[in-house]
């Protein structure tokens, strides 16, 4: 339907332009020479010419000449003519009409050219600003395929990358090539005809564009199993590290000591078995401690540590944390405020974090006490570990959080798991924790989590 309108329109439209330049000139004829006002016709070829093109506007300029001669020239409503001048008039006028339509149909193509390459620029443009801010380029093609079909006229199109397939009956398909690369097809409807020229243009660049997006996401993906083989390598270097002396220390003392026990050569007085034993004791508690480390970061590592979040008063996860320290939770001292904060986590989580901070402050804290500190502000509630070691640098406040990272003082001192096991547990319960110098000497330790409202019973 719409190959049909377009001619009957573009018909319409040029009768319409003739009739209104011939009104005109029976208008002006008695004040002007009718010679004169046969220009007035090209009023009627010009539209034509930059709406229809050069075609119509031929038949309007001959159309024109015909009525200029049917009705102006002698004799009146006849084709014939007597004077001479009348045919050099005739034919001066169908050749300027026939030039200034081609004129104009030129102008009107190279306006539509011009305006075609600004649309084909503009999409260009978008396309490379969404394949730059996406790392997915599969996720971006089928907007991009639509804005490519509305700018080549070739209906619903859609893009499939690294494909050769065949066209269905109701498409047709067009090469995404770049250089020599292959980067996939185009497909569009079967009736739409795209124009050569811009397909020519614009699918190369598109390839181009797709090319790139794609290279950058698959070394974006390279560069991601790199970095995960790198610390895999690490950790693993790190577990060996800790299974060869970590591991190996407590089990030597506890053997050592076993046999001690076991010695049927040794006089062991009533002091040496309890001590004996309570260094078995202290070596095994330390042995737990590294293997439970061990297992912890391989499941934060592995992103299985999910929280079971519940209510909890800070004061009683405090409670539990120094509990576990043992004999060494004389060395703590703790400020809670009258009515302490609540929050909502995985208590075994927090209570492990708050039980590697205080591990970490007492173990580098020699004889001297740590304290803990818990208040609320802003919306969260805090607890500061301070302790009385040598401190960190600067550039250390957040390296140290990395696994098997152990501060230069701390040279033989733990395997560097717990802080990084604290700040993942903090994290996974939607918390913070970072480390800041403390005045005096030291380092202070600070885990924020969220307040909870508190309701009328609290697990304790």
């Amino acid at each position: 339907m719409r190959s049909v309108a377009q001619p009957l329109q573009a018909l319409a439209a040029s009768a319409v332009a003739v009739a209104a330049a011939t009104g005109l000139i029976f208008g002006l004829r008695p004040v002007a020479p009718v010679l004169s006002l046969g220009v007035l016709y090209l009023l009627a070829v010009l539209p034509v010419a930059v709406v229809w093109g050069l075609p119509y506007a031929i038949a309007v300029s001959v159309a024109s000449m015909l009525a200029l001669n049917w009705f102006f020239l002698p004799p009146r409503h006849t084709l014939a003519l007597r004077d001479s001048e009348n045919w050099v008039v005739l034919g001066v006028y169908l050749v300027t009409s026939v030039v200034v339509s081609g004129l104009a149909a030129g102008s009107r193509r190279r306006a539509a050219e011009a305006e075609q390459r600004e649309r084909e620029a503009a999409l260009l443009a978008d396309v490379s600003v969404v394949l730059l801010e996406n790392e997915h380029v599969q996720g971006e093609l089928r907007e991009i395929a639509a804005r490519v079909g509305a700018v080549l006229g070739a209906g619903r199109a859609s893009i499939e990358l690294d494909s050769r397939r065949r066209p269905e009956p109701h498409e047709s398909a067009h090469d995404l090539v770049a250089g020599e690369r292959h980067v996939g097809r185009l497909f569009a409807d079967a009736g739409a005809a795209p124009a050569a020229k811009a397909t020519d243009r614009l699918l190369p660049a598109l390839a181009s564009v797709l090319a790139v997006a794609g290279e950058r996401e698959r070394l974006g993906r390279k560069a991601l199993e790199a970095e995960a083989l790198r610390r895999s390598d690490a950790i693993k270097t790190a577990i060996l590290r800790a299974v060869s002396h970590d591991l190996r220390s407590p089990l030597t003392a506890i053997i050592a000591s076993v046999d001690g026990l076991e010695s049927a050569s040794l006089e062991l007085s009533e002091t040496d078995r309890p001590e004996l034993l309570g260094g078995i004791r202290e070596e095994a508690k330390r042995l737990d401690r590294l293997v439970g480390n061990l297992l912890d970061l391989s499941r934060l590592e592995v992103g299985s540590a999910a929280p079971r979040r519940e209510l909890w008063t800070l004061d009683a996860l405090v409670a539990r944390a120094v509990e576990h320290l043992g004999l060494d939770a004389d060395r703590v001292s703790v400020s809670l405020p009258a009515d302490a904060p609540a929050v909502r986590a995985d208590g075994t989580q927090v209570e492990r974090a708050l039980a590697n901070l205080l591990d970490n402050a007492l173990k580098f804290s020699v004889g001297e006490p740590v304290e803990l500190v818990v208040e609320e502000r802003g919306g969260e509630a805090l607890v500061r570990v301070c302790d009385r070691g040598p401190g960190l640098r600067p550039r250390d406040l957040e390296r140290i959080f990395d696994p098997f990272e152990r501060g230069e003082a701390s040279a033989g001192r733990g395997t560097g798991l717990g802080l990084a096991i604290a700040r993942g547990f903090t994290q996974a319960n939607g918390g913070r924790l970072w480390a800041e110098p403390r005045e005096g000497g030291g380092t202070t330790f600070v885990l924020a989590l969220p307040v909870a409202p508190l309701p009328a019973r609290v697990q304790a």
